[in-house]
């Protein structure tokens, strides 16, 4: 019997908006003022589209357990497979210090706001808060999943409206801007090549689209109705993105807006503007919410899905290792470790902000090798499994396919190219070049390394 579908516009609309939209994000492209509004259009059309049309297609055709790893599998093979879901798992692990690095800012305005810049606390802080949430997980995905649900309901939509209402206000009210709104400053002036490596860091925000495309089976007329909840998505996305950041960029000036406290500074000189102080430790509290329910969400999520390629052999038992609660504690403990290490990095950087572009950007580079290999997959799979029925299928044949799937193709080799560049006015340059290069090598060479020494006994599950 078929399972009844259950999903609507709008709740799948809903489900996408709670993944991408991240308050933390903001900062990020509020430092480009205006232009920021061109990035976030620039980069739906070329990518964020492509990725939701894409991901609903392959996740009807093949909606077994382990997403990108059974899609590229089924595509190009079981190295390539285990790569894919490697670079989806590592580069949130990478991502983990950046969101957490958001999260200690905001409780230094709860305590004492000179901490937020201060690189020792920032690094405690991230250990404590993602050592917590890890054994959290070890509890199950009932508990993790309330939490989720809560925190992002009152951690990300209530600030991020707060801050949109407030910016629009100061606005209205006649109070100078730190931007201009004109055309000369919604087209970015490119004056150098590092200009085009915040491009890397904008298909990250943008990223995660094939998360939510476990659900399209359960929508309801799935062919119609999942790309109209994507358009819906995107306009939703697009105006909580965009206002959001221009709303920093209006009340600070783009030189001195912070990486990981640029949100709360906004809100926070907004909210004494209108004389409301009572209101700013509330709201950074709120802040702090959402983020650490993102933090919950992504801690367990990808390591299900390196779990199940574990399962099919890619991994030693060891790291098969689940708990009463069928939570991967193995892995949970492998990602928490890797995470105290790169949050020493903190201290190394001249600031947290160099810290947070630095890491936001390897985690950028590996995500784009995952949606390369995901959009060849899709297109290959075209031909190789053309039989296998597809409850949504991207419309005009396989010249839909191509087009789609070329489209975010050649964006995310275009973003990943030029995200090795460093970012202009960046304190370490010739670091950044290097950091990048070596990551992307090593944790690409790594799971093809480990793929090739892999032992029969390590399959244990084959009945998954």
């Amino acid at each position: 019997m078929e399972k009844k579908r259950v999903l609507t516009i709008f709740m799948l609309s809903m489900i996408n908006v709670a993944a991408i939209c991240n308050i933390a994000n903001l900062s990020f492209t509020a430092q480009h003022g205006f232009s920021s509004l061109f990035y976030y259009l620039f980069g739906a059309i070329v990518f964020f589209i492509p990725v939701g049309l894409i991901s609903a297609e392959l996740a009807t055709g093949w909606p077994e357990r382990g997403g990108v790893y059974i899609w590229v599998r089924e595509a190009l093979g079981e190295k390539l497979g285990f790569v894919s879901i490697w670079m989806q798992w590592i580069e949130n692990i990478i991502w983990y210090p950046t969101i957490l690095s958001f999260s200690a800012a905001s409780i230094a305005y709860v305590i004492n706001p000179q901490l937020a810049e201060n690189k020792f606390y920032i690094m405690i802080t991230i250990l404590i808060i993602f050592w917590i949430f890890t054994f959290i997980n070890f509890l199950g995905m009932k508990i993790s999943g309330w939490i989720s649900s809560l925190c992002v309901i009152i951690g990300i939509f209530i600030p991020v409206t707060i801050l949109i209402v407030l910016g629009t206000i100061w606005i209205l009210k006649g109070n100078p801007s730190n931007i201009s709104f004109n055309l000369k400053t919604f087209i970015p002036e490119i004056k150098s090549i590092n200009q085009f490596s915040v491009l890397a860091g904008i298909l990250l925000i943008l990223g995660g689209l094939e998360m939510s495309a476990v659900h399209a089976k359960e929508v309801e007329n799935p062919q119609k109705n999942y790309p109209k909840a994507i358009f819906l998505s995107t306009i939703i996305i697009l105006i909580i993105l965009s206002l959001g950041a221009l709303s920093i960029a209006v009340t600070i000036p783009l030189e001195k807006i912070e990486l990981a406290s640029g949100s709360i500074e906004a809100i926070t000189h907004l909210l004494s503007y209108f004389k409301l102080f009572w209101a700013i430790k509330i709201v950074a509290i709120l802040m702090i919410t959402g983020a650490l329910g993102m933090i919950s969400t992504w801690i367990v999520g990808p390591t299900k899905g390196i779990l199940a390629t574990a399962r099919h052999g890619e991994l030693p038992p060891l790291l098969q290792k689940t708990n009463k609660k069928n939570m991967p504690i193995s892995i949970l403990i492998i990602q928490a470790t890797i995470v105290t290490f790169l949050s020493s990095l903190f201290l190394y950087m001249p600031t947290v902000s160099a810290t947070y572009r630095l890491l936001l950007h390897l985690a950028a580079q590996l995500y784009l090798i995952m949606y390369v290999l995901m959009f060849i997959s899709a297109i290959v799979l075209r031909y190789k499994k053309a039989d296998v029925k597809r409850s949504y299928k991207i419309p005009f044949g396989n010249v839909g396919i191509w087009i789609i799937g070329s489209l975010g193709l050649l964006s995310s080799i275009f973003a990943m190219i030029f995200g090795f560049f460093a970012p202009e006015g960046y304190e370490k340059p010739r670091f950044f070049i290097f950091f990048q290069i070596t990551g992307v090598i090593i944790l690409f060479i790594l799971p093809i390394i480990m793929h090739a020494s892999r032992k029969p006994h390590w399959h244990i599950h084959k009945n998954e």
